[in-house]
């Protein structure tokens, strides 16, 4: 039985190597590429942050104080104009805050201190100046974080996308021609959009004027940028 047993396993093992490479196929030959595709708006709403900070050895008196301010602050921006749903209020802190004599630079003790922020939209960018101006007439001490946008975005996205897809469509049939091929059907599609920053041009920005005069401000333009990846086939 030892000699049929010996002939046997070489065989087996043969047709094994041989049954795997009849089921073994070529893999089809793809391109991946990315493709941009950006569009500029000019922004027509404005976030901005706005706080009052008090200070106050007694913290009964520090909160109270703070909150006449705040409320008084409140009630200008609506008067000017804000809508209540765009006001809201973003951060409330009281905490104990060391004093230090600005001569010396030493320990004078501690007072406390409390800071309320409310975030707010404005829907009219021709009012934003003297909105701002009426804050701090109002009381506001604390601006920061104004920001940019676009309330609707649904037609400069589907640009951006197309766009995107354009400049993918291109750079592929570049690199397939380069390559000495032919460029067949997409076989996946894959995209992502980056949130709307600022993009500012000549003197942006803006700051605080003289008093009784509206705060100068550049709102410059809104970026909407998507990129797409693409897999032709290739032939």
């Amino acid at each position: 039985m030892r000699p049929k047993l010996s002939i046997f396993v070489p065989i087996l093992v043969l047709a094994l190597v041989l049954s795997a490479c009849g089921t073994a196929t070529a893999q089809p030959r793809t391109l991946s590429v990315s493709g941009n595709g950006t569009v500029y708006l000019t922004p027509d709403i404005a976030n901005i942050y706005i706080g009052v900070h008090t200070e106050d050895p007694v913290i009964t008196i520090a909160v109270n104080k703070n909150n006449t301010q705040t409320q008084a602050l409140v009630d200008a921006l609506k008067n000017a104009g804000v809508a209540e749903a765009d006001i809201q209020t973003s951060n409330f802190s009281v905490y104990l805050n060391s004093t230090y004599d600005k001569q010396t630079g030493q320990s004078t003790g501690s007072d406390y201190a409390v800071d309320n922020t409310v975030y707010i939209t404005v829907r009219d960018l021709t009012k934003l100046g003297n909105l701002l101006n009426t804050a701090v007439s109002a009381g506001a001490n604390n601006i920061n974080s104004i920001t940019f946008d676009v309330a609707d975005k649904t037609a400069a996205m589907a640009q951006a996308r197309q766009k995107a897809m354009e400049n993918a469509a291109s750079l592929a049939s570049e690199l397939a021609q380069t390559a000495g091929a032919t460029l067949g059907e997409i076989q996946n599609i894959s995209y992502s959009d980056v949130s709307p920053s600022p993009y500012y041009y000549g003197m942006g920005g803006g700051g605080a004027s003289a008093p009784n005069a509206s705060v100068p401000i550049q709102p410059g333009k809104t970026e909407i940028s998507v990129t797409v990846s693409v897999t032709y086939a290739l032939k």
